[in-house]
């Protein structure tokens, strides 16, 4: 007989146990949901445990990143400035007369009348003042009453010359003829000699009584004190009787030429071989304002002055208005030509040490490398350089002693 299936999976034994077993149970959603949370909490906290420490350890790194870069100077940096060839040399000068001199008296005497006064110009030869010299005037009577004296003598010696020499030809005739005795001969030659004498003597006199008058008319034309230049006169020193002595102890006038007027500069020892006669040159003054005198360099002293390293210049003025006074305080600028190519950085770029002059230049991998320099000049704000530089170097505008060669910097933006 065949068994129906739910007698097919029946054992003898478990067929009847007085009780029916209970079918299989399943899990139920809630239970699913539990399971699943309690997995998702485990590798929460499993990716937690590994990723955190690298959170943190990433993060030191940047902040140690952050730290160094911190430390790094930070520096600011500028391009060398290519400038003109030709610049102009400002400096401070003293304005001085063209000429310049005290006039004193040549002769003795009183002061007859003066014609001229402070402040007034003059020209080349115009009578000033005039002296009364009465002793003079009675040396010079007196030197050419000598020289008339003189000149009178010179005409008797010449007289008697003439006479000895008639009688020593007629005594020589007649000695030829023996007629007379030899010594009468030489006699007469030698009268005819010594009379010869004194007339040299007599001219010699002459000449100096001549010599005497002439300078006592040159002293007595002393009287009349002339301007030996045209210029301005800056002082009168003498009043009508005043009396006055030959020498340097009474001086009359101050006597100063203003057109040109020369102005006095010191060239410092950087620029001084540069400067050359006949360059341009401009002079202002604070009083003029805006106001510009032309004028050119007319002279150098050709050496420094050894405490100062400094060389005098003169620079001459144009000064037909007398605007120029001497003694005035001026400023100067000065066409110089360089030849060569100069840059030019801030004063603040540069460093003098113990190396020499340099500038701190930022190399394309950010660090500092010293480079030596020549100056050309320096104008105080900026230093114009002459060698050492191409133009193309990252300068730090701001050098500092905490600069290293190849210390590692950060540019300011």
């Amino acid at each position: 007989m065949s068994q129906s299936p739910q007698h097919r999976h029946q054992h003898p034994q478990e067929e009847d146990l007085g009780f029916d077993m209970p079918e299989p149970a399943t899990l139920s959603r809630r239970r699913v949901g539990v399971i699943l949370a309690v997995v998702a909490v485990a590798g929460a906290a499993a990716f937690a445990i590994g990723y955190w420490p690298r959170v943190d350890a990433q993060a030191g790194l940047a902040s140690e990143t952050a730290a160094t870069a911190e430390a790094r100077p930070r520096v600011e940096v500028i391009t060398a400035t290519a400038v003109t060839s030709d610049h102009a040399l400002s400096l401070s000068g003293t304005v001085a007369p063209l000429e310049q001199a005290t006039l004193y008296p040549r002769v003795s005497g009183y002061v007859k009348r003066w014609l001229v006064d402070m402040g007034e110009k003059v020209t080349e030869g115009q009578l000033l003042a005039e002296i009364d010299v009465p002793e003079t005037d009675a040396a010079l009577l007196q030197g050419r009453a000598q020289l008339a004296q003189a000149s009178a003598a010179l005409v008797d010696a010449k007289a008697a010359s003439t006479l000895s020499h008639t009688n020593l030809g007629r005594y020589e005739h007649l000695g030829e003829a023996k007629l007379v005795a030899k010594a009468d001969v030489d006699q007469w030659r030698a009268q005819a000699s010594q009379d010869d004498a004194k007339v040299k003597v007599a001219e010699a006199n002459v000449a100096a009584q001549q010599a005497n008058v002439r300078r006592l008319a040159d002293t007595r034309g002393f009287a009349r004190v002339t301007a030996p230049f045209g210029g301005m006169v800056t002082a009168r020193l003498i009043d009508r009787g005043a009396l006055v002595t030959d020498g340097n102890t009474t001086p009359l006038f101050r006597l100063s030429a203003i057109d040109p007027v020369r102005v006095m500069v010191q060239v410092p020892q950087n620029v001084a071989p540069s400067v050359r006669v006949n360059q341009a040159a401009r002079v202002t003054a604070r009083e003029y304002g805006a106001r510009v005198f032309e004028g050119k360099v007319t002279r150098t002293a050709g050496e420094l002055d050894p405490s100062l390293r400094t060389m005098t210049t003169e620079i001459r003025v144009p000064n037909p208005d007398a605007a120029l006074m001497p003694g005035m305080y001026v400023t100067t600028s000065i066409m110089l030509p360089t030849p060569h190519r100069v840059l030019e950085v801030p004063a603040t770029a540069l460093v003098n040490d113990a190396h020499g002059v340099r500038v701190a230049v930022v190399t394309a991998a950010g660090k500092i490398h010293f480079v030596p320099i020549t100056i050309e000049r320096d104008t105080g704000a900026t230093i114009q350089v002459a060698g050492g530089l191409d133009g193309d170097e990252r300068i730090v505008k701001v050098a500092s002693a905490a600069l290293t060669e190849g210390a590692d910097v950060v540019l300011a933006r």
